[in-house]
């Protein structure tokens, strides 16, 4: 039965102040546009959205950086926050499925305080790790190495990752497992080929913010970093920033760059993103 429909006047004022909300939300992104395509590196304080002239000078000074050797700096940086963020995604997801699958079908002494002591380490920012990270990696021999950051990546992605996969594997009805182990299946090829492809949207979910999180994390790179030539692509924004001054045209035109794979990955697992956020809020 479906309800009366609104007066017109409710229409216009629901659709009026829609379209304030969106102007809101989209002017400083399109303002950012604008800085990006205006030649120069001052900003531009005039309100009205559209630069006065158009140019790529500033993408192309980002795209174009050179290494003292000559080689493409930038291609060689945006390559590494891929195979940083994406193996950070990987090794995130790989360990904390299993761990949210045992947390999910199994008692044990300790299990409760587990998901307890995980929710706590979330409370804190990764910058106050950084003076004992700092230490452990120099230790190891693996301080100023992309492996060592996506070591620490992957240690601050695990709590959120197994919390996340814990409550969509709570959804999943306990009796496909049961029904897989009276035909004899084992364990592990009861949680390989029936739990992990009935989570797949669950598990692109968290690979995304895993991914999303070590892609946008600025403060560890820049402390365990110091070669520009394994930087990633935050930490090379920061280099806009000088001590007198800002480039800002070249800031927003790397602020653009770097925004382009994350949507990507959005619009490429927008129907996985629904499915996972919607399926584990409900238990049935």
């Amino acid at each position: 039965m479906t309800g009366p429909t609104p007066s017109w006047p409710r229409r216009f004022l629901v659709h009026a102040l829609l379209v304030v909300a969106s102007v809101a939300v989209l002017y400083p992104v399109v303002w950012v546009v604008k800085v990006a395509l205006s030649p120069g590196g001052a900003l531009d304080l005039d309100p009205n959205p559209l630069p006065a002239a158009f140019s790529l000078e500033n993408f192309a000074a980002v795209v174009g950086t050179r290494d003292a050797a000559g080689g493409w700096l930038f291609g060689r940086q945006l390559l590494n926050s891929v195979l940083v963020s994406g193996a950070t995604a990987a090794v995130g997801v790989a360990l904390s499925c299993t761990a949210a699958w045992a947390l999910s079908r199994f008692a044990f002494p300790g299990r409760d305080v587990g998901m307890e002591l995980f929710l706590i380490t979330q409370m804190f920012p990764g910058v106050v790790m950084a003076i004992p990270l700092y230490i452990l990696m120099d230790e190891a021999g693996l301080l100023g190495s992309t492996a060592g950051l996506v070591l620490v990546y992957a240690t601050t992605s695990i709590p959120f990752c197994t919390w996340n996969l814990k409550g969509y594997f709570d959804t999943i009805p306990r009796d496909l497992e049961e029904a897989a182990v009276m035909d004899g299946a084992s364990r592990w090829v009861t949680f390989t080929r029936i739990v992990l492809p009935l989570a797949r949207p669950a598990l692109a979910v968290t690979a995304l913010f895993a991914f999303m999180t070590a892609w946008n994390e600025f403060i560890l790179a820049a402390t365990f970093l110091g070669d520009e030539r394994l930087f990633t692509l935050p930490v090379v924004l920061q280099g806009a920033v000088g001590d007198f001054g800002t480039d800002w045209g070249r800031f927003s035109a790397g602020a653009l760059l770097v925004s382009v794979p994350v949507m990507a990955l959005f619009f490429v697992l927008q129907k996985n993103l629904v499915e996972g956020l919607t399926a584990g809020g409900v238990k049935g």
